[in-house]
């Protein structure tokens, strides 16, 4: 399936599809999930969403525990702690600016962007990156970097 790109679209609702996309952005009212099993095409509504997980497979590991704690990481993006509407929460890396001010989730595209992408802490995880649809966070906690010099009795490794 060239180009097509494996997703569990969850719901607000709590709903969850899984299938493949081809025609996904950041900027799409809507976009085709073909559902798996079924074959089903679905025209979703990015409103109707809580967030998009790309996902490396369908089965993922359940004996797997993925990694909640950012730790040590060579990942340049912001660290940040995303709250849901619905009290769950997500943590990982953003690029570029944060699209959260005040409490408000602010589009710096001129409006077309629907949310951001969040790279998973957890590298082994099944999740390649997470779409987060603005609407449906209630905060976001962006954590502070901290430089070697900054924490007493660490060596800088450089």
């Amino acid at each position: 399936m060239a180009n097509e790109e494996r997703i569990v679209a969850r719901f607000n609702d709590g709903r969850v599809l899984k299938g493949y996309t081809r025609d996904f952005t950041a900027e799409s009212d809507f976009f085709l999930l073909d559902e798996i099993g079924s074959g089903k095409e679905h025209r979703i509504a990015v409103a109707d969403l809580k967030a998009v997980f790309f996902i490396k497979s369908f089965e993922g590991n359940k004996e797997y525990r993925e990694r909640k704690a950012f730790g040590v990481s060579a990942h340049d993006g912001h660290k940040v702690y995303i709250k849901f509407s619905d009290q769950e929460s997500l943590v990982g890396f953003v690029e570029g600016e944060i699209p959260w001010e005040k409490g408000f989730f602010v589009s710096r595209d001129g409006g077309r962007a629907k949310g951001f992408y969040l790279i998973p802490v957890d590298r082994d995880s099944n999740n390649v990156k997470v779409f987060v649809v603005g609407t449906s966070v209630e905060d976001v906690t962006i954590m502070m970097k901290l430089k070697y010099s900054d924490v007493k009795g660490v060596v800088d490794p450089e």
